[in-house]
Formats: C-alpha cells, sequence, structure tokens
C-alpha cells in the first residue's frame, strides 16, 4: 500500500496548498483526457490522522491471531470464489468453496472459523452434501463439525452468503467496496481491504499467516462491465440475464487482502517481458478513454521490472502474469494484478514526499506497490504488527529505483530527503495477535533503517545478495518479523538484533554524543536501547568518514578538527548528534 494517512503533514503542505494541488492535476488531467475527471476526487485525499488505541478485545483477538483454537488445527488449501456483484442496490452474493487439510486434531469443539464482517449475512455452510451448523460472534462464525477430522485429511466446506458489503469511506487505507462511476458517469466498482481484512466481502480464514495453494474468482458483473481481478483470464461467459462471468486463476499462493474486484469499462493491451525467468506477459487494464495516457505512462513498470529484478531477484509471479489496472483510489499491491490511480503523472499524484525533486522523475504508485510483489506478496507478513516487513522495504525499494535512475547519490538522497516523514510518535511495531498496526513510521523510518543497514554491511554485493536471498528463502511464504531481522543478521554476519529493536520498537533517534577538547573527541550513544553499540562513520579529520564503534560508554579518539563544527557523521546513517552538555 501507498504511504498511510499518517504521513500527511511530511509533504509539507498546508490543507489549501494540497486542494490547490488536487484542483490542477484534475483539470491536467482532463485536459489530457478530453474528459473531467469526477473520478480523480473520489479519494484523492489522504485521510485524517487515525488514532490508534490498543486493542484488547476478543473480537480483535479472533480477527487478529492466527493460532486460535479455531485457526490452528487447518490450513488453507484452494479458495474457489464465486460473486455476483449488483451496482444497482450495491449488494453482493455469491459462495466461497474453501478447501483445506488438517494439520492437527481439532479442539474438543470441532470448530473451524471463518470470518465474514456484518452486515453480509451467511446464507448456509455445507460439506459433503450437508448443512453444517454454526454459530456467530461477531464477524467470526464457527462451523461446527460432525466429527473432528484426522491430522491428514482433506475437506472443503462451502459459504453461501449475500447482502450489502461495508462501503470504502476512505480508501485504499480504510477500506471495503467503492461504488462510483468514472468521467462518463458510468459504474466503476473496485474493492480494497489491506489490514481491515478482505472478510470485509468474501467468507474466508482472515489471517495473513494461511494463503491458499492457488484461487479461483469468478466475478458475475453486468454488462457491458469488465472485470479484471488476479491471475489470468480462463473463461468469459455472457449469461442471459445480461450479465457477464469472468473466471480468473491464480496458480500461486495469494494472501487474501490481495484479491480484488475492479469492474469497469475497461481497454486492455499486453507486452511481453524479457526476464530473469524468461517470457512475462503484462498486461494493462486504463479506462477506455485513457489508453494513450496509459501508453505514455506505464512503460516505467518495464525499468521497475528490469530495477527489481535485479536488487531483489525474479518476479515471483512469472505463472499469473503482471497486470496494471487503473482505480478511483490511489492504488494497491493486489497480487499480480497492481492497481493504480495515480492519475498517469509522475510522483505520488505530483507530490514528492522526499522534497528532492527526485521523487517527481518517476511514478509512485508504479514503483512502491509493485515493489510489494516482492516484499508483501511474496513474503507476506503472518501478522499485521510485522507490516513493516511490507512497507518498510516497499519505502526502501523507492530509493533502489532512484538509484537505478540517476546512480547511487541519488537514491541516497531521496531516501534522506523521506525523514522528514518521520514522527516517531510511536513504535513501528504494535502488540501482537490483534490485527494492529503500528506508526505510519514503518514507510519512511523503516526504509531509513535498511538504507543505514546497508552502511553497516558495507559490501553493495552483499546487500544486493540479501535482499535477493531474502526473496529466495521465504520464496511464496508467510513468515514473522522476527524471522526476516535473523537472516539479515546472519547474511550481513554481524547481531543487527539491537539495531532493529531501536528503530521498530522505540520511538527515539540513536543520538551520538560528543565533546571536543584539543585533540581529542570523547563519544557515546545516547537515547538507545540496552546494548546499543551501532557502529557509524563520523570525521576525524574534517573531510574523510571513518567508522567509530560507539558503545553507551564514553570513549575517546585523537582527531585533526579545528572546531567542534568539522565533526559530522556520514547522513547515510539515521542518527542524531548532539555536543555534551548542549
Amino acid at each position: 500500500m501507498s504511504e498511510r494517512s499518517e504521513s500527511k503533514g511530511s509533504l509539507g503542505m498546508t490543507a489549501p496548498l494540497a486542494l490547490l494541488v488536487l484542483v490542477l492535476a484534475a483539470r491536467l488531467t482532463a485536459q489530457d483526457t478530453g474528459a473531467k475527471r469526477a473520478d480523480t476526487v473520489i479519494s484523492a485525499a489522504r485521510g485524517p490522522r487515525v488514532v490508534h488505541a490498543q486493542k484488547r478485545s476478543r473480537a480483535d483477538t479472533l480477527r487478529g491471531s492466527y493460532t486460535t483454537p479455531g485457526r490452528r488445527w487447518w490450513d488453507v488449501t484452494f479458495y474457489d470464489l464465486h460473486v455476483s456483484i449488483r451496482p444497482r442496490d450495491s449488494s453482493i452474493a455469491g459462495w466461497n468453496a474453501i478447501s483445506y487439510r488438517v494439520v492437527e486434531p481439532p479442539s474438543a469443539a470441532r470448530e473451524l472459523q471463518i470470518d465474514l464482517m456484518m452486515p453480509l449475512v451467511v446464507d448456509s455452510m455445507v460439506q459433503n452434501g450437508r448443512a453444517v451448523p454454526y454459530r456467530h460472534e461477531g464477524n467470526a462464525l464457527f462451523a461446527a463439525l460432525p466429527v473432528a477430522p484426522r491430522a491428514g485429511a482433506r475437506g472443503t466446506i462451502v459459504v453461501h452468503y449475500h447482502g450489502r458489503p461495508q462501503i470504502a469511506v476512505n480508501p485504499p487505507w480504510q477500506g471495503g467496496f467503492t461504488w462510483t462511476t468514472d468521467s462518463l458517469q458510468r459504474p466503476w466498482i473496485v474493492t480494497t481491504d489491506q489490514g481491515m481484512g478482505a472478510s470485509v466481502w468474501w467468507p474466508n480464514k482472515d489471517t495473513q499467516a494461511d494463503e491458499p495453494d492457488s484461487q479461483r474468482v469468478a466475478l458475475t458483473v453486468p454488462q457491458p462491465l469488465i472485470d479484471v481481478s488476479n491471475g489470468r483470464l480462463r473463461s468469459t461467459k455472457r449469461n442471459a440475464d445480461g450479465t457477464t462471468t469472468y473466471e480468473w486463476f491464480v496458480r500461486n499462493p495469494i494472501n487474501n487482502y490481495a484479491i480484488a474486484v475492479a469492474a469497469g469499462h475497461y481497454a486492455h493491451y499486453s507486452e511481453v517481458y524479457d526476464g530473469l525467468r524468461g517470457k512475462l506477459t503484462l498486461d494493462y487494464w486504463p479506462l477506455d478513454y485513457h489508453v494513450a495516457a496509459a501508453k505514455r505512462q506505464w512503460p516505467q513498470s518495464r525499468t521497475m521490472l528490469k530495477c527489481f529484478e535485479s536488487w531483489f531477484g525474479p518476479y515471483p509471479w512469472y505463472e499469473d502474469g503482471y497486470k496494471l489496472i487503473e482505480v478511483p483510489n490511489t492504488g494497491m499491491e493486489h497480487q499480480s494484478a497492481v492497481s493504480y490511480g495515480n492519475w498517469f503523472q509522475n510522483g505520488y499524484r505530483l507530490r514528492d514526499g522526499s522534497g528532492t525533486g527526485l521523487g517527481l522523475k518517476w511514478d509512485f504508485i508504479i514503483v512502491h506497490e509493485s515493489a510489494h510483489e516482492w516484499f508483501g506478496n511474496n513474503i507476506t507478513a503472518k501478522d499485521n504488527a510485522d507490516m513493516w516487513v511490507h512497507e518498510s522495504f516497499a519505502n526502501y525499494a523507492e530509493g533502489l529505483y532512484t538509484e537505478c535512475l540517476f546512480g547511487k547519490d541519488a537514491g541516497a538522497r531521496y531516501l534522506i530527503g523521506n525523514r522528514r516523514g518521520i514522527r516517531n510518535d510511536r513504535p513501528i511495531i504494535p502488540d501482537y495477535g490483534v490485527n494492529d498496526q503500528g506508526s505510519g513510521d514503518m514507510y519512511p523510518k523503516g526504509g531509513e533503517m535498511l538504507h543505514t543497514i546497508r552502511q553497516l554491511v558495507a559490501d553493495d554485493v552483499r546487500w544486493r545478495g540479501i535482499l535477493r536471498g531474502l526473496n529466495q528463502t521465504f520464496w511464496h511464504q508467510t513468515v514473522t518479523g522476527q524471522q526476516v531481522q535473523d537472516y539479515i543478521s546472519r547474511s550481513a554476519g554481524r547481531d543487527l538484533s539491537r539495531v532493529f529493536e531501536q528503530y521498530l520498537r522505540t520511538t527515539m533517534i540513536p543520538t551520538l554524543e560528543y565533546r571536543l577538547a584539543g585533540d581529542t573527541l570523547s563519544y557515546r550513544w545516547t537515547d538507545v536501547v540496552p546494548g546499543f553499540d551501532m557502529p557509524v562513520k563520523a570525521t576525524l579529520d574534517g573531510s574523510h568518514f571513518t567508522w567509530l564503534r560507539p558503545t553507551t560508554a564514553w570513549q575517546r579518539v585523537r582527531v585533526t578538527l579545528r572546531s567542534a563544527a568539522e565533526f559530522r557523521v556520514d547522513p547515510n546513517f539515521y542518527v542524531l548528534t548532539k555536543a555534551a552538555g548542549a
């Protein structure tokens, strides 16, 4: 997902100026397409800052924990989702056949937890041709199996449901269904549900920790709407009632929030990219009046793929292809079906969060959301509390893309510029098991953490190997944040646990306190976690950076500095400096 609403202030805009930019952007796009862009108003502005209270309720545990009694004993193997979408009354109806494998005997209650958010209604649950009784507990439903299945057994339970799903208030950050129109007042329907949960519109085991091995997505929409979803289009069936069913199939594991609806008056064109694993199909789905704009802007997807395959390894979904799909919100990392709403302009809707101008030289949504194909979709955090695994790496990827285009120094300037968006308002990692998300600092601060670690590795070949190794080692897997931290530490050949603890679990910025007396520099770390001993580069002769290895105890070194003003730390480290006694 693109940077959350919490980073709104980082762009350095007043509300009137932001509004003026949006108006000008809408006019520019209308001039480009020859049509009024009513669709750009739907969710162009970032939402108000969200104040997160600690979550401790049973409902939050049922939503956020992947080890609850109703979840831990079974593994999803396949979702067979069929949904009819009815814009006339903003309703949906359908069924999902959930195939599973028993990994351990269930509890005595023999209950299987399936999630579906109100106001959607379950009509029935069926297994082996027989109705399965179930009970409600908020947005969780518990199917009571007639007998306890044995470990290794397989089953399929079919959930039939209908209703009017929650409407997205501020997509993509607060999700649900978006029922809107394009510039020509034609229906345009999309879904977004990261964080909120896919069960806002379809029944599933709503945890990021368990992905199906593959999935069918069969969506029925009124003619002449075209639905574009994940994977490859297997069939299109025109129905007698004036609807069309589009059957999409995903051959690879997929996280549930990546499954998406995009129904509108789309045009389609395709290309082929020669990538690391051979021929990769690139399918582009702009609205029919935006084909020229798409053909001008979307070629950036090719330079993105070249850059990220170089840094991260092969694109993870050659079997399912790569798609860009125009949507009325800013965009989302829907797997193999990246949604795009960046007005066919560079920057982030004409803005550059780094303040360097470099972010206006490429399309933020193409770069950031596509980076999630590696970090977020290929490697998926089991718990929402570890969302930094998705967003910190995607933010860092923006700097790598800048580096691919303009060189290493430019990439560093872009990342360093992003620091102005860091708030240090609360830790990046919140409580586990309650579907909580930490600070929006998971974007810029997490990216700065990774940039700092690159300096500690001090070997770009090795650093590239770490990034590629992460995607190879955890290929198509769900992980904990700790697994990612441990892998980076092992591969870097140094214990980085306190570095991760400092940046992910505290709001303190490591501060190098120093004192210059003649030719002697005294220094130590302050505002750090116990045992913090991260090396850092600083000037000891006024011009060159030299490694220092501070701890929380005072140390001394001989220097040739004419004044304390000549002492500075390499800006590639996200730290502060402070003169002792200042």
